[in-house]
């Protein structure tokens, strides 16, 4: 197999990144880990921020899902469309990916290429660009090879690092419709930033929001900083956390850890369902960039 070390820049390399098998990305502005199994980002941590993202310190280890991070989505999101038994979350999130390129920018940043392997009976070709530096950035670019129109749902299941979740704001969803997972998918509106308080339904979250405009901010006051997540490609975005009730039935989330992450899921779903004729090509994508250490104070807690 392909990898960094057959002609890619030395700022990349095999490597072990929480135990897990990882190509370690170093650049002027930050490092990252990406998985090739499951094309999944696991770590993206500009210099002098935390890491953006969480993973889970009791994952299980591949063939099994990796949880954390940022897996891929696809061809289908949840189980969408698809019967009972569907492996949750689509199939090339348990795949192994093929490194296809890396190149260095003029800025120090790195873009690099994964192609997701073929599918039996699904005539979809999959590959995902990463350009990585003070910012991440994210393109997943489905083409349809075969001859018939194909349907499919998608996501970039992103589990954010956060000092609290229950002292967080997203902004960028006042005003939005949203399907309650946890209420039977009914729809309600959204008054307001997403706290995880929401008096509707506190301290979890299960929500697809529709018609999403591709702009969101996690506020995070504990750790000081705002991470502005902007999509295209995209009409839905899903929040996630199972609050500390439902994470005990997570075999690979420590159960004090459910407050450390909430999931910004910029996401083709719900209604949001992307229809490709032959030869036909669809992008999904999200940037990813932390602000500054100096700007938001801390918030004082609610009493």
């Amino acid at each position: 197999m392909a990898g960094p070390e057959a002609g890619a820049p030395r700022v990349l390399r095999y490597g072990l990144f929480e135990d897990l098998p990882a190509i370690l990305v170093h650049t002027p502005h930050g490092r990252a880990a990406i998985s090739l199994f499951g094309g999944q980002v696991l770590s993206f941590a500009p210099h002098g921020q935390p890491d953006l993202l969480w993973m889970s310190p009791i994952t299980a280890a591949p063939p099994r899902p990796l949880r954390g991070g940022i897996p891929i989505c696809w061809p289908y999101f949840a189980r969408q469309g698809q019967p009972e038994d569907a492996p949750q979350h689509g199939l090339v999130r348990t795949e192994h990916w093929r490194f296809l390129s890396a190149r260095i920018e003029p800025d120090g940043n790195i873009v690099m290429a994964l192609a997701a392997p073929p599918l039996a009976g699904i005539a979809l070709d999959l590959v995902l660009t990463l350009s990585i530096g003070s910012a991440l950035g994210m393109a997943l670019t489905t083409v349809n090879v075969g001859a018939d129109r194909v349907r499919f749902t998608q996501a970039f299941h992103t589990y954010l690092r956060v000092s609290d979740v229950r002292q967080c704001l997203i902004e960028g969803l006042d005003g939005l419709d949203y399907s309650d997972k946890f209420d039977g998918f009914r729809r309600h509106h959204q008054n307001g930033p997403w706290t995880l308080a929401d008096p509707r339904d506190p301290g979890r979250s299960d929500r697809i929001y529709h018609d999403a405009a591709g702009h969101y901010v996690l506020d995070d006051p504990g750790y000081r900083r705002s991470i502005d997540i902007r999509s295209a490609g995209s009409r839905s975005v899903v929040v996630w956390n199972p609050g500390a009730d439902a994470v005990r039935t997570f075999a690979d989330i420590p159960h004090h850890a459910w407050s450390d992450f909430v999931c910004v899921e910029v996401a083709n779903c719900g209604d949001d369902i992307i229809e490709l004729a032959a030869g036909e090509a669809h992008v999904l994508q999200q940037t990813l960039s932390p602000a500054l250490a100096t700007m938001r104070p801390a918030r004082e807690e609610a009493t």
